[in-house]
């Protein structure tokens, strides 16, 4: 189905509005957006569209709403996709750098948030059920699926190396279900004049800020550019490096403000690489206030994102072609039952979090330090979601609500 601009715009604006809690939830929006509200994506097409981004560089979420927007209107679509899957969000984080930045944390908005994560913990499940009943078809992908899940929560495996691993498993393990016959060879022109674009767009700016001479502008730049053609495994991935150069090497922040920046970014609409412009606006404001705050954050954004675009509108034209191959195709299976492991460690990462006081580095959290009321408000957000059907603006509304009114009456 070939939507109109228009109603392009009025869904991602919404999926961007939307996107609260990291790329996990961000993933389960979009899947019931596209795939189960507007059928505007086969689920076959969708979990293909994932399991590509899961395979670059830089924030897969993002990538993955491009290259929806790009499957269903070309070049204009994926910039529309792209663009308002990160727009809310950065306006929104902005905001609360600048707030940060004068006023230090903001620990009133702590129950609210609250409940927003509430309704994350549920979109979480329902989209790993919805996924894993798709990408587990066979029992290898059952064994694949858990295999990641143990080798991120437990051992602690790279990302990169679960998602090579699961491609050779799955290309071990036989013929794709959805081989085809080859898809028609893609022309090189566009797909090159279109990375080549957006490689130059990325670029300039960098080369404008080296020109005129201005240090910490040009040191964020390059810093976030290296960032996004490095972090492969996403934006959980991206953020260890983060933390380790932003705050050790670089001393742009300190720790406990990265902690700060995470947990905004966690409850804030956008994806979780957007704690990328909170550190990039630290950096700036620590260096010449507010006006060289807002100029950094802008950077960071270009130098995150723009990569992004290069990457999907030069190498989506080929997808198709690479996946009607049955090997390829299995191979790509193996990755998607992969991804449903890892979207489910990332997950229990993210609940154990929202519903424990004290986790232990080893990951495993106190059964003492257990919330009721973060418990509650996830049963009240299932009720709202599961029960009632509700609309996830409604929920996320209702749920906010009622965190606050929590901290109110504690």
């Amino acid at each position: 189905m070939r939507p109109a601009l228009s109603a392009l715009v009025i869904t991602f604006g919404r999926i961007g509005l939307m996107s609260f809690g990291g790329p996990v939830a961000q993933i389960g929006v979009m899947q019931r957006e596209l795939v189960e509200t507007r059928s505007w994506l086969t689920e076959a097409e969708f979990l293909k569209g994932l399991s590509f981004a899961m395979l670059l560089p830089g924030p897969e979420a993002m990538q993955l709403g491009t290259y929806a927007g790009w499957r269903l209107r070309g070049i204009t679509g994926g910039l529309i996709a792209g663009t308002l899957f990160i727009l809310p969000g950065a306006l929104v984080m902005a905001a609360v750098a600048w707030a940060y930045g004068r006023w230090g944390a903001m620990p009133a908005l702590a129950p609210a948030f609250l409940g927003i994560k509430a309704v994350v913990i549920v979109v979480l499940v329902q989209a790993l059920w919805r996924l894993g009943s798709r990408a587990l078809r066979r029992p290898l992908h059952h064994g694949l699926a858990l295999a990641a899940l143990v080798a991120i929560a437990v051992a602690g495996w790279p990302f990169p190396l679960v998602v090579a691993l699961a491609a050779l498993a799955g290309l071990a393990g036989g013929r794709g279900a959805g081989a085809t016959s080859p898809a028609p060879r893609p022309g090189l022109r566009a797909p090159l004049a279109a990375g080549g674009g957006f490689l130059v767009l990325w670029l300039a700016p960098l080369a404008a800020l080296w020109a005129a001479g201005t240090e910490r502008l040009l040191d964020v730049g390059l810093f976030f550019s290296r960032l996004a053609v490095v972090s492969f495994g996403g934006a959980y991935a991206a953020l260890a490096y983060t933390a380790q150069a932003a705050v050790e090497a670089e001393g742009w922040l300190t720790a406990a403000q990265m902690v700060d920046g995470l947990g905004l970014a966690e409850s804030t609409p956008g994806p979780l690489i957007l704690v990328t412009q909170f550190v990039g606006y630290l950096a700036g404001h620590a260096a010449g206030g507010a006006p060289l705050g807002f100029a950094a954050a802008a950077v960071t954004l270009w130098a995150v994102f723009l990569p992004s675009f290069v990457l999907v509108f030069s190498l989506a034209p080929f997808l198709e072609r690479l996946t009607a191959q049955p090997r390829i195709t299995a191979a790509m299976e193996g990755v998607s039952a992969a991804v449903v492991g890892v979207i489910a460690a990332l997950g229990l990462y993210f609940a154990t979090h929202v519903l424990f006081a004290e986790v232990a580095p080893s990951g495993l959290p106190a059964p003492a330090s257990l919330s009721p009321v973060a418990l509650g408000l996830v049963a009240f957000a299932a009720v709202l979601l599961v029960r009632f059907r509700l609309s996830l603006p409604i929920a996320l509304t209702a749920t906010a609500g009622a965190g606050a009114l929590t901290g109110l009456i504690g």
